[in-house]
C-alpha cells in the first residue's frame, strides 16, 4: 500500500493542476470579453464599445445628455440557440464548451475515484480498468475542445470577421477595430493546464505487486 500511495503523488499534483485549469475554464465560460469591438464612427452607429462572448453580448453606447455631460447606456443580450445571427464560430463554440464541461466533470469524477482507490490500497497490476488513464483521456479531449474554441474566436478576430447583429443592437456588421478579450487568454491557459494534467494521468501505471516467497533451504537431507 505504501508503494501505491507514493506512486500516486504525481497524480495528486496532476489533480491540483486540473482543478486550477477547471476553475479558469468555468471562469472563461462566464465572461463576455471574448471579442472586443470598438465603434468610433457615429455615422454608422452610436459611438461605443461591445464585448461579444460565447453566451452573451454586452453593448455600451456613449452619449451626451442635454446638460452636455457624458454618459453611457448598457445593453446585454444572452445568446440562445434561436439566435440565427450568430456566426458559425460562436455556435460551434457553444457546443464545444458544453461538451468540455460534461467531459471535464466526468474526468474529475474518475480521478477522485482513482485517488480514493489508491489511498485505500485498492488496485494493482491485475486491474483491467485504470481510472487514472480514463480521466487523463477525458481531460485531454476537454482541453482540445476549449483550445479549439479559443483559437477559432482568435482567428475570427485576426481576419476581422463581422456579425450581422439585429438592428436593436445598434451595432455595425464590423467594428472600426476589434481585439481579443481576456476570456480567450483565460480559456487558452485553462486548456494548457488540463492538457498537462491529462498527460500526467495517462502516464500513471500501477506499481507491480511485490510477492514475498519463502527462501528455499539449501540444506541437504541425508536418508
Amino acid at each position: 500500500m505504501t508503494l501505491l500511495v507514493n506512486s500516486a503523488n504525481r497524480q495528486v499534483a496532476g489533480f491540483a493542476i486540473s482543478t486550477i485549469g477547471w476553475i479558469l475554464f468555468t471562469t472563461s465560460m462566464g465572461l463576455a470579453e471574448w471579442r472586443l469591438w470598438y465603434m468610433d464612427d457615429p455615422l454608422l452607429s452610436p459611438k461605443g464599445f461591445a464585448s461579444v462572448g460565447i453566451w452573451r453580448t454586452c453593448v455600451y453606447h456613449h452619449h451626451r445628455d442635454s446638460n452636455q455631460s457624458h454618459g453611457h447606456t448598457k445593453f446585454c443580450h444572452r445568446h440562445t440557440y434561436n439566435d440565427t445571427f450568430l456566426p458559425l464560430s460562436i455556435r460551434v463554440s457553444q457546443h464545444l464548451l458544453l461538451a468540455a464541461n460534461l467531459l471535464g466533470l466526468l474526468g474529475k469524477a474518475f480521478i477522485i475515484f482513482a485517488l480514493r482507490n489508491v489511498y485505500m490500497g485498492i488496485g494493482g497490476t491485475n486491474t483491467l480498468f485504470n481510472p487514472f488513464v480514463a480521466s487523463g483521456v477525458l481531460y485531454i479531449i476537454t482541453s482540445v475542445c476549449v483550445l479549439t474554441t479559443a483559437f477559432w474566436n482568435y482567428y475570427s478576430i485576426v481576419n476581422v470577421q463581422g456579425i450581422a447583429f439585429p438592428s436593436s443592437f445598434h451595432l455595425p456588421f464590423k467594428p472600426d477595430t476589434q481585439e481579443a478579450g481576456s476570456a480567450i487568454l483565460v480559456a487558452a491557459l485553462s486548456a494548457l493546464l488540463m492538457f498537462l494534467s491529462g498527460l500526467v494521468f495517462c502516464l500513471y501505471k500501477f506499481p507491480p505487486d511485490r510477492n514475498v516467497y519463502p527462501e528455499v533451504s539449501k540444506t541437504r537431507i541425508f536418508w
